[in-house]
């Protein structure tokens, strides 16, 4: 990014500003009973600029290039900026002098023939239909290849650069029994296009479909039972909310005051880090390097989550967790890789009597302040040999006593795009069923 170019023409016009270049190239491979669907490429590059003039910010972006880009920036930017209010904690952050090194860009990945990546795709898709013949056919069998190239300078002399590769591999697999019809759909990502195993996703897939085949309304009660990760990262999506400086700000969380309280089971830590997870990157969506913050630790509140704004507005430092959605839209505070740590025990069993929750459903329903949730569930039931899948039962209580009472964490940490867990076995989960 030509730094000079950009401090020539933006620095004699507004006290502060920020220049971000984003550069993506998207491949998309779609496979169906045995056959290449589609194969789909997009790509993007554009640039957007956050101004500061009179203590007013305003944000605009454009897809032009070179001078064009600036002067349409500059244009829009000066048509708004009379109707915006001045706030003094509007400020960008300074230069960083070190970033961390991640090592997130696949060169050999992205150069793997096409071909090699479709026999993959559909020997997946085909593992899938051949594990029995109750799979009656697959669904979103894809391959994504993601090859991003971010840049931030601002005036203050903050200069980042990086790029990386993510794939993701998914697919659902739709299981049939006389009138049962069932579908499960699951999915895995790496920043290694070689990191991805599409036969063991394929079969994991179409055993989870046929598990939940003839699956029965579960009794009401209240049950001791196991989050999978899959289930757990649900959760903690609706939990992460609560650590954001902005909700904290705005009296929109329960945990506000709570600042070394035990709120949680004392067998949880919970980090947000980004270094980890599908959006790890060495640097926040305004150019801060990305760190490790450690938010509970064995079940104590320790810290909340800020971007540059809410940092200046509540007196605290940024903690890298300004997320930027795309080129068309400012940074605000947000998760980066949000997730419960690693037990140090064996795996949780579910136990005699208990329940294995796969699934939540409605989970953009549930109270993110309060924590109160009422979500559709689907899993099994543990009772003798063999499991029994249940479906049609409503789980439902307040996330942060969910949360309290966990019993066991186990080593399988799993991460599901932003959020990661290991399995959780939880007491007294509330189910209405029959």
């Amino acid at each position: 990014m030509d730094t000079q170019f950009w401090t020539q023409r933006l620095g004699t016009i507004f006290e502060d500003w920020e220049i971000c270049l984003v550069s993506e190239r998207d491949k998309k491979y779609e496979a169906a009973d045995g056959e290449v669907l589609t194969i789909e490429v997009k790509e993007e590059e554009g640039v957007s600029l956050r101004a500061i003039k009179d203590g007013k910010r305003c944000f605009s972006y454009t897809f032009e290039k070179g001078e064009k880009a600036a002067s349409s920036l500059i244009a829009n930017v000066t048509v708004l900026m009379p109707f915006l209010d001045a706030d003094p904690c509007y400020v960008f952050p300074p230069g960083s002098g070190e970033y961390p090194g991640l090592d997130l860009y696949d060169e050999a990945g992205l150069r793997t023939p096409d071909k090699t990546k479709i026999d993959a795709l559909l020997q997946m898709e085909s593992a899938i239909r051949a594990r029995d013949g109750r799979i009656a056919h697959t669904r979103n069998c894809e391959l994504h290849e993601s090859d991003l190239h971010v840049g931030i300078i601002n005036s203050r002399g903050l200069k980042a650069d990086a790029k990386k590769t993510v794939y993701t591999l998914g697919a659902m697999a739709v299981a049939r029994d006389g009138d049962d019809e069932v579908s499960w759909y699951d999915w895995a990502w790496s920043s290694r296009y070689g990191d991805l195993d599409g036969l063991k996703l394929g079969n994991r897939i179409a055993e989870k479909a046929l598990s939940c085949l003839k699956g029965e309304v579960l009794a009401t009660g209240v049950y001791n039972g196991l989050l999978t990760p899959a289930c757990a990262c649900q959760i903690l999506e609706i939990l992460s909310p609560s650590f954001l400086s902005e909700n904290l700000y705005k009296h929109k969380t329960w945990l506000r005051d709570k600042v070394g309280t035990r709120c949680f089971s004392p067998l949880l830590t919970v980090v947000d880090s980004g270094l980890r997870g599908i959006d790890a990157f060495p640097f926040d969506g305004e150019g801060v390097p990305s760190r490790e913050n450690v938010l509970v630790k064995e079940g104590v509140l320790q810290a909340f989550l800020y971007d540059t704004y809410y940092g200046n507005r509540m007196e605290k430092s940024s903690t890298g967790n300004s997320v930027r959605p795309g080129i068309k839209e400012p940074p605000r505070c947000g998760p980066r890789g949000f997730f419960i740590d690693r037990g140090q025990g064996a795996d949780p069993e579910a136990g005699d009597g208990g329940i294995v929750v796969e699934e939540l459903m409605g989970t953009h329903m549930a109270n993110a302040i309060t924590g109160d949730f009422s979500l559709g569930a689907i899993g099994h039931y543990y009772s003798g040999a063999a499991p029994t899948p249940f479906k049609g039962v409503i789980l439902s209580g307040n996330l942060f006593d969910l949360l309290d009472r966990v019993k066991a964490v186990g080593s399988d940490l799993t991460f599901y795009g932003s959020y990661g867990s290991p399995t959780l076995l939880v007491e007294g989960l509330k189910i209405s069923g029959k």
